[in-house]
């Protein structure tokens, strides 16, 4: 069974493949300073639980936008899956090309996105990833990765107003019922959650109109839920497009070897 890891800067995703399906998932909140020992011990409780043993993990894929932490991923699937992992970014083949101009930079968890959407997706497509940062990616009808774009998330600009500003209040995030606020929260609730509406509509529309070809919008995210049905300008909001990618890749190597 593979075992894939995906993580980002605010949680970290592992999740079981049985070879036909996705047959269990869990999220811990992201430290860099967590050994592989300790990913040990939580992973094997949560398999325990699922009616699973570490012993059935016998293939490993890792996509990490966290560096220091990688060392601790790779060493957890040496020592208890005994096998060497496939990491994003470093021995892990693409497939794809990835034309900007340092390729190098390229984070793991948008050349995942970007593989996600275009098996699904055909033509030209951009993808917005709604976590920490939110980012805009471009996936040319090939599958070449083109660039993009990367904006703070709506959480960190949350959470920005409430730290810079004395008298604002740290407030969930939420659609306000009317677009101007009766009082301070539901004001801060408009002005990000409206504010990125129009953050959205706007970079979708220069992004398009530069390119110039028709493009289909899909947006993931532990956020993107929040804008389902409040924008025209997505197309299809796809909560499985990082992991459909992470499958895909790891199939892709696996065939290369066979």
């Amino acid at each position: 069974m593979l075992l894939a890891i995906e993580q980002g800067n605010t949680n970290t995703m592992f999740a079981v493949h049985d070879g036909e399906r996705w047959i269990a998932q869990w999220r811990a909140a992201t430290d860099s300073t967590r050994t592989a020992d300790e990913y040990a011990v939580w992973l094997s409780q949560l398999l325990h639980m699922a009616g699973l043993q570490m012993g059935v993990l016998d293939e490993c894929i890792i996509s990490s936008v966290v560096p220091q932490s990688i060392f601790n991923l790779r060493n957890l699937a040496r020592r208890y899956l005994h096998t060497e992992p496939l990491v994003i970014g470093e021995n892990a083949d693409l497939g794809i090309q990835v034309r900007i101009d340092k390729p190098s930079e390229a984070g793991a968890d948008r050349l995942v996105n970007a593989i996600g959407a275009h098996v699904a997706y055909p033509g030209a497509l951009i993808v917005i990833d709604s976590g920490t940062a939110t980012t805009f990616d471009v996936v040319a009808a090939d599958g070449a990765f083109e660039g993009g774009v990367i904006a703070p998330g709506i959480n960190l600009s949350m959470e920005a107003l409430h730290t810079a500003a004395a008298k604002l209040p740290r407030v969930a995030i939420q659609k306000p019922r009317r677009v101007v606020g009766k009082d301070t929260v539901t004001a801060m609730q408009s002005g990000v959650f409206w504010g990125y509406i129009a953050l959205i509509e706007g970079l979708i529309s220069r992004i398009k109109a530069e390119w110039d070809v028709p493009m289909t919008v899909i947006a993931t995210g532990g956020v993107a839920s929040l804008f389902h049905g409040a924008t025209a300008s997505i197309d299809h909001f796809d909560p499985d497009l990082t992991i459909r990618g992470m499958l895909e890749i790891h199939d892709r190597n696996r065939k290369k070897k066979s």
